[in-house]
């Protein structure tokens, strides 16, 4: 992606269903379970810069004795920072006491990060403070072991004013204005609840307190927790979390926006917010691993139960689209073939702007996400070729010359990589001239590719969000090859509407379509449209949010997706560079057939998922008018 852009956080959670001591007679070591999450947080180390963080908890410590141990770190070399200090821990108890540090039963009474159950967070702030304190995973403490929390996500909450109003009607006084914070007091109020009641219940029986505190353990109602806890929850999630005693769960939202996956044995259970993750640190086959259901929660009891539960109904599934063709590695075996039919399918497109002179056109795409799309771009126009090549060479019905036929058998598309992403350049320079400049180099070209005045580049990206990037570097270093012109080609649609869910998109003034439906509005005389627009978003302030529609849609609405893209295109193009630039968009229905089972595309096409989005896009576009650089949502 040419314009860097924050997006979703990442999860990993283990449960060890062995005592530690099968781990380290079978694999060699009693910290097998640490040494998993470390290699599951680095296998998604793309889902997270701002900062991580790590809990365990220990099952049956004696009172008075620390189960619960958590470390988080901030920047984008945190998992690095958080492991090495546990590393630390360890090694020089390796140097003096080997055969402690093989003692399974001494590590767990005496050293902390050594548990059953292990939680990893990986994380990217959408728009909120970085802050060790904005780190997860989150803890909620009490005495009772079983009313201990411990939180993590890859989440985001459209409702967190509603959410606050109904804890403080609980009697509550949460610290600060976050969906991180409503969604950890949300679930342990109703943690809190659930005990009670067993309490109540069991003490009523003659049970000592002593005994009911087990009692409570072994009872408690992970499922209905989360049910009361989610009821009112308007957003899209990935929540994992674990209790004092032991019992874990990871939940899903309705739709299924964000991702989660699943795999366990007789030996391990784990869940990651990638399947590759899965695969690569335990050998485990495509197949074998599971996707929570959206509504559905993983729960793991502390006796080792494992069920998938659900807590709220299903909806229409609308999993984050984005996640396929831009956030997730592109290691997933699924991943991998829909983002190479991502770019086979803007062939058609390519051709025609090229005028299917493939000849004097160089392919290539901009570093280093868009590289598998672009395979799929070479795959369709190969095929062009050889389907070019057995039709004339066949179906025709004179002799073909000998010239002809050389010509029409030495047609071979031209591949190459022409743009190079260097290392950031600092823009430690304080003056915006001098600034401008550096970040036009943040791109570098390959010379000695492009035929002077005669080619046009096609370069593949694979979203383009702002522009800036675009018309600040890349068409400014491409124009020094001399071309003819210049095909920039994403193989996402039109970004329209902004992300309520976890990705960092969330003002209006920041997507280069919604600047050329707005230019183009005003170059025809329509302004009344941003008018009316506005005026209805005002209106619906006040409607039941399930009443709302999304009214930004009206700004699109007078032009044809050509239309707005040939304006995308102006505002893109540098007003000093001589070759001609055309942007090409992936079709909607498009990126459906390339991408059946995520059909999450709110920020392409206006449609949320949640009553909640549609009220946010409203207030985004009000933002915007109103002149308010602020997203349009709560968020940590």
């Amino acid at each position: 992606m040419s314009d860097s852009i924050k997006h979703e956080c990442g999860i990993a959670l283990i449960r060890l269903l062995k005592p530690l001591s099968y781990y380290q007679e079978k694999y060699g070591t009693s910290l097998y379970g640490i040494n998993k999450l470390y290699l599951l947080m680095e296998k998604q180390h793309n889902r997270g810069q701002d900062g991580a963080g790590i809990a365990t908890i220990k099952f049956d410590i004696k009172p008075g004795n620390r189960y619960i141990s958590r470390y988080r770190a901030m920047g984008s070399s945190a998992v690095s920072e958080i492991f090495e200090y546990v590393q630390r821990k360890f090694a020089a108890l390796q140097q003096t006491e080997p055969e402690l540090f093989q003692d399974p039963h001494w590590l767990k009474e005496n050293m902390s990060f050594v548990g059953e159950v292990l939680l990893g967070h990986l994380r990217y702030g959408t728009h909120g403070k970085n802050s060790i304190e904005n780190c997860h995973p989150f803890l909620r403490q009490n005495n009772w072991m079983s009313r201990n929390l411990v939180i993590a996500g890859n989440f985001n909450m459209t409702n967190v004013d509603e959410l606050l109003e109904q804890l403080f009607e609980l009697g509550q006084h949460p610290k600060e204005q976050a969906d991180t914070v409503t969604v950890l007091e949300k679930i342990g109020h109703f943690l809190d609840t659930e005990n009670q009641e067993l309490f109540d219940k069991f003490k009523r029986e003659g049970y000592s307190n002593v005994e009911i505190s087990a009692l409570i353990a072994k009872n408690l109602d992970v499922t209905n927790i989360l049910r009361r806890s989610a009821k009112t929850w308007d957003g899209g999630y990935t929540i994992s979390g674990i209790f004092g005693h032991g019992d874990a769960f990871v939940m899903r939202d309705p739709a299924g926006i964000r991702p989660a996956y699943y795999y366990y044995d007789d030996e391990i259970a784990v869940v990651t917010s990638e399947r590759p993750a899965i695969q690569t640190a335990f050998n485990i086959k495509f197949e074998d691993i599971r996707e929570i259901k959206p509504g559905h929660a993983l729960i793991i009891k502390k006796d080792g139960t494992i069920t998938e539960e659900m807590f709220r109904e299903q909806e229409e599934q609308k999993s984050c689209s984005f996640e396929r063709i831009y956030f997730s590695r592109g290691s997933d075996a699924e991943i991998y073939q829909e983002r190479k039919q991502l770019g086979k399918l803007l062939c058609p497109a390519i051709l025609e702007g090229i005028n299917y002179d493939i000849k004097n056109t160089v392919f290539s795409f901009i570093p280093n996400t868009a590289e598998v799309a672009f395979y799929g771009v070479t795959d369709g126009i190969n095929n062009y070729v050889r389907k070019l090549q057995k039709d004339t060479l066949l179906k025709r019905s004179d002799k073909i010359s000998d010239n002809e036929l050389e010509e029409m058998l030495n047609i071979s598309p031209r591949f190459e990589k022409l743009s190079i992403k260097d290392a950031k350049l600092r823009t430690f320079i304080t003056q915006d001239a001098d600034r401008q400049d550096m970040v036009a180099h943040v791109y570098d070209t390959t010379y000695g590719v492009v035929k002077s005045g005669e080619d046009t580049i096609v370069a593949i990206d694979d979203s383009i969000v702002r522009g800036t990037t675009l018309k600040q570097s890349i068409l400014k270093i491409f124009d020094r090859l001399n071309p003819v012109k210049i095909i920039i080609v994403s193989s996402a649609p039109q970004i329209r509407y902004p992300d309520c869910y976890g990705i960092d998109m969330s003002r209006m003034g920041e997507f280069v379509a919604f600047e050329a439906a707005i230019s183009l509005l005003r170059k025809n005389g329509m302004n009344y449209i941003i008018d009316d627009v506005y005026q209805k978003c005002v209106e619906s302030l006040d409607m039941d949010k399930t009443m709302v529609p999304n009214h930004v849609k009206a700004i699109y609405e007078p032009f044809t997706y050509e239309e707005i893209s040939a304006e995308i295109a102006r505002i893109v193009t540098p007003i000093d560079i001589k070759a001609k630039v055309e942007v090409i968009y992936q079709k909607l229905e498009d990126l459906h057939v390339a991408c059946p089972k995520n059909k999450g595309d709110w920020y392409f096409s206006g449609d949320y998922p949640t009553p909640g989005g549609n009220k946010v896009v409203n207030r985004a576009f009000m933002n915007w008018v109103e002149g308010k650089n602020v997203r349009a949502y709560y968020s940590a």
